[in-house]
């Protein structure tokens, strides 16, 4: 959690921000969307801690989007009010034009999805927990299991006993799960997670495919760029709980190339008139969110790691 004093400012690790002004533009394409996912308004606290605040989300049927943000930044929450398993404070959410609600409601059988580390029954082989998900969601093609044991190179491990498996492994396996029904819709909880390099490599091409060939919708949440920057098509920033942020398709190819930083500065008492703003090399994004103000601009260096202060206003 960035906790900075006044005045601080902290680079996080995206390298990227937004500036290109084609927000207009990409707003009017938003609205004409047929959507897959869609949050208004979206808000969950716990105690004094708010997890989620006023969060809105518009996601187009066949996209890739990048949910990106710290640790503790209310990613896994958000995904949790979207799957029907804790609900908002206030706020609504529709999956492929469905409501979310009580009692199960939703349409979970075009939805499949992979939330922190993925249960398992651990005295069940591979196969055997896949052949349960298989019944549990009423999937009659039996040939599916040994397809997704395929696709998440799972096949030397598929009549070992789940719970001798690497993390990585007991990873790919909850992914297998959640595409054993052949879903419409992704909604995927740090997929990275666990995997050596060669691995998220992998799942990243796996996605691709799935999104690129058969028009799967995917939400992924990551706290690491890399992660999502190479496959998404939007990518949006949350932070302490609010939507701070999104990029479309246009603004990413053009931010891939010229690599800015995202950087996030505890305003203090300056507000966002204030010094920073005349700093040489920083343009405020004009906005600021409870204290805390995106802003911009070429570091002219190799980016720095979240939580290095850069600049010491005093």
């Amino acid at each position: 959690m960035i906790d900075n004093r006044p005045g601080d400012c902290t680079v996080i690790d995206f390298e990227l921000s937004s500036f290109l002004i084609q927000g207009a533009t990409d707003e009017i394409e938003r609205r004409t969307m047929v959507l897959a996912i869609e949050t208004t308004g979206l808000s969950k606290s716990f105690g004094s801690v708010q997890a989620v605040d006023s969060v809105s989300l518009r996601v187009q049927r066949g996209e890739i989007y990048g949910f990106l943000g710290l640790n503790g930044a209310g990613k896994t929450t958000t995904i949790r009010a979207l799957l029907g398993m804790i609900r908002p404070e206030t706020g609504t959410v529709r999956l492929l034009d469905q409501p979310v609600g009580p009692h199960g409601r939703g349409p979970w059988r075009q939805v499949g999805h992979m939330v922190e580390s993925p249960a398992v029954y651990p005295e069940l082989t591979v196969r055997e927990n896949l052949e349960v998900a298989r019944r549990w969601q009423g999937v009659s093609d039996r040939g599916a299991i040994e397809r997704v044991i395929e696709q998440l190179g799972l096949r030397q491990y598929a009549d070992r006993r789940s719970g001798t498996l690497s993390t990585g492994n007991r990873h790919r396996l909850g992914l297998a799960r959640a595409l054993l029904h052949g879903p419409d819709l992704l909604i995927l909880d740090e997929p990275g997670s666990g995997l050596d390099p060669a691995g998220v490599v992998e799942i990243r091409e796996l996605l691709g495919r799935l999104a690129g060939e058969q028009g799967v919708t995917i939400f992924m949440s990551s706290h690491i760029l890399t992660e999502v920057d190479r496959l998404a098509t939007r990518i949006g920033i949350i932070h302490r709980g609010r939507l701070i942020e999104e990029l479309g398709a246009r603004q990413l190819e053009a931010l891939r190339a010229r690599k800015p930083s995202l950087v996030y500065c505890n305003l203090g008492a300056f507000g966002a008139g204030g010094p920073l703003a005349t700093r040489p090399g920083y343009d405020p994004l004009m906005q600021a969110y409870g204290g805390i103000m995106s802003v911009t601009g070429e570091m002219g260096r190799a980016p720095v790691r979240v939580g290095t202060s850069i600049i010491d206003m005093g």
